[in-house]
């Protein structure tokens, strides 16, 4: 290959890799750079304007790979579309057993060692750990806040009030409540009910790390404000942030509303269900009812 050829190959593939990274900004809602970075950039002297690609280049480039390097930025998406699709296959980093099996065989070893955790003080006032419930045949996965009462004293997640309303949704959307895969943030009930403290968040963060990974789910649907900050590790409002796609590893996240907040708040019940109906047509399905 000459030095000619060598050089085309590497702006083909560098313009395959820079279209894939702005379709991965478009679907996340990503607007520009950070302020940090356009700074460095005016330090350094690199130049603002747009890289224009001549259009046969940019066709080579993408031939057989199924994306489309556009000849400048794409506009940033809009700052609420819940009905768009994130187009972005799941991609996790972490090794999984090949086989459900042995993904379900890791997952019980996961859970009894949740069940003996003591690596937050959480653990000596808990009566039982929620680890999870549901089997995830759907690919979805629900992430919430943290058991309540009810949860702690049966040791199942989502059982309570809030968990019959989160039931409803599910049955809503055109599934079953067993076929999609439901846990929280922590495990272990935090006293009176209160919003877990970032070290206890961070005590059980890899319990939940571990759980996606093995679960590998399609989607996963973030509940309110502090499910979003275990996840994301950082505090955002739920009000901003829900019905705008996000990924965790790869996996498309939409944030909305926990169940709880919707039964003292029921005028967000719609938003809420904008968001679902949003989850469903990620899935590539219908709607009850509606064919």
């Amino acid at each position: 290959m000459s030095h000619a050829d060598e050089a085309h190959h590497e702006l083909l593939t560098l313009c395959s890799a820079l279209g894939a990274l702005l379709e991965l900004h478009r679907a996340t809602g990503a607007s520009g750079l950070p302020k940090a970075t356009a700074e460095l950039a005016r330090e350094r002297g690199w130049s603002a304007e747009p890289v224009v690609v001549p259009t046969q280049q940019r066709e080579e480039a993408a031939g057989g790979r199924g994306v489309q390097v556009p000849a400048a930025p794409l506009p940033a998406a809009p700052a609420r579309a819940p009905s768009s699709r994130v187009l972005l296959e799941p991609s996790l980093p972490v090794a999984v057993p090949a086989t459900l099996e042995e993904r379900w065989a890791r997952l019980k070893a996961l859970e009894a060692a949740v069940a003996d955790c003591t690596r937050c003080a959480l653990s000596q006032t808990r009566t039982h750990t929620a680890f999870s419930r549901g089997d995830g045949s759907s690919g979805v996965c629900f992430v919430g806040e943290g058991p309540g009462a009810e949860e702690d004293r049966q040791g199942v997640p989502f059982v309570g009030p809030a968990g019959q309303l989160l039931d409803k949704m599910i049955v809503a959307m055109g599934l079953k409540p067993s076929e999609v895969y439901v846990c929280n943030v922590v495990k272990c009930r935090p006293p009176d009910n209160r919003k877990p403290s970032p070290a206890e968040i961070s005590a059980c963060r890899g319990y939940l790390e571990e759980q996606l990974a093995l679960m590998q789910p399609k989607v996963i649907v973030v509940l309110g404000a502090t499910a979003l900050e275990g996840l994301f590790g950082r505090s955002e409002s739920i009000t901003r942030a829900r019905g705008n796609w996000r990924l965790y590893q790869g996996i498309p996240v939409m944030p909305t509303f926990h169940p709880a907040y919707l039964l003292r708040v029921p005028a967000a019940k719609r938003d809420a269900w904008q968001d679902l109906q949003a989850v469903v047509q990620q899935l590539g399905r219908t709607l009850p009812g509606r064919g």
